[in-house]
């Protein structure tokens, strides 16, 4: 039987972003075994056929037994699979699934999906890092990469550099993704999907939600996503005083996008590439993000979207304003704008076809 083993640190990674992968390698009757921590939409894999190999992995943790029982725990799986072929995303998944197919000789195929605050800034973790990439990716296949400075941070470093290949982030299904009716303008409102964590730009948001608010009260302002527990009670707060409603973690996005005017991701995390901008433009919407990697791939500034600086509440607050005072009918061409965009740059076959192409070697 040929099989292809998925290595994630999270349902959502590989249900949200690569079902179309999995349910083409179902279709042309491969194997497809699933190794992540549990989540609902597991069994939603489950049901199109996908078998799923269930793992204890802390994203966060930094406890060298608990990584090094990873990397075992890697090795005995894919000795125990057999896979013709390895798929990993994300780092620790990447790192220690590397190390253990090279050991089993097993071609794996890691993504990468940002770099992370570990790897991005200057210090001795990010020498570390460098380190323990070049170790684990001396016998990768391929390295895909979703942005070009994250490309070039690789090859500074003499990471696999002949390994590289630039992918259009994870693309987007622009049949799931189709343009929704743009709402009316009796009041505006704004939406921001992501983690509720701090390098996610939630405090920027909610201080611009506030003076937005307090000016323009035909205004409102949405936050969807798992919140962390620093945030909750901040939330509560703002929700307790009309500022925003929380929505909590959704299943589907397009529930919120369809009646919201505008995504508002002012993130200053390491991404790869905004999966929640190529949505949000898919669906028809203006996107107003943060000028860095991983983001301003997506926007051509004052087209689709604007851009704001990183870490600046004023320069975000002075696009708001701006978007604003805009027409509901500009408004709307922003967002189909954005559509062409990413119909012509993002589409996920794109990132499906590469991927087939990798097992095809």
């Amino acid at each position: 039987m040929k099989r292809v083993l998925f290595l994630v640190n999270h349902d959502v990674v590989i249900y949200n972003f690569r079902r179309e992968l999995v349910e083409r390698l179902l279709k042309d009757d491969y194997e497809v075994i699933i190794s992540s921590p549990y989540g609902k939409r597991i069994d939603l894999l489950k049901e199109i056929g996908c078998k799923f190999i269930e793992v204890k992995l802390d994203r966060h943790g930094k406890n060298p037994l608990d990584e090094l029982k990873l990397i075992a725990y890697y090795k005995e799986l894919i000795k125990t699979i057999k896979p013709l072929i390895i798929f990993s995303y994300t780092i620790k998944p990447n790192l220690y699934g590397a190390l253990a197919a090279s050991f089993c000789n097993v071609p794996i195929v890691a993504n990468i999906t940002g770099l992370g605050s570990a790897v991005e800034n200057p210090s001795l973790m990010q020498k570390a890092m460098i380190g323990l990439y070049k170790l684990a990716f001396r016998k990768v296949q391929t390295v895909f990469v979703q942005n070009t400075e994250n490309q070039q941070f690789f090859i500074d470093n003499n990471i696999s550099v002949d390994k590289l290949k630039l992918l259009p982030g994870s693309g987007v299904n622009l049949k799931q993704f189709h343009v929704l009716d743009y709402p009316n303008d009796e009041k505006i409102e704004f939406v921001f999907i992501s983690r509720i964590m701090k390098e996610k730009g939630i405090d920027y948001y909610l201080e611009m939600a506030k003076y937005i608010k307090d000016k323009y009260p035909q205004t409102h302002f949405h936050i969807c996503g798992f919140c962390e527990e620093e945030y909750q009670d901040v939330l509560s707060e703002y929700e307790d005083k009309g500022i925003i409603t929380y929505h909590g973690l959704i299943m589907d996005v397009r529930d919120v996008l369809s009646y919201t005017h505008c995504t508002i991701h002012p993130t200053y995390y390491p991404e790869g590439l905004s999966n929640v901008l190529l949505e949000s433009s898919a669906s028809g919407r203006p996107i107003i993000t943060t000028d860095r990697s991983g983001c301003r791939e997506v926007v051509d500034d004052g087209v689709n979207g604007y851009m704001i600086k990183q870490k600046d509440t004023q320069s975000l607050i002075d696009i708001v304003e701006k978007f604003i005072s805009l027409t509901n009918d500009e408004r709307k061409e922003m967002g189909l704008a954005g559509r062409k965009k990413v119909e012509k740059e993002f589409d996920r076959q794109i990132v499906v076809d590469a991927y087939l192409s990798e097992v095809s070697k």
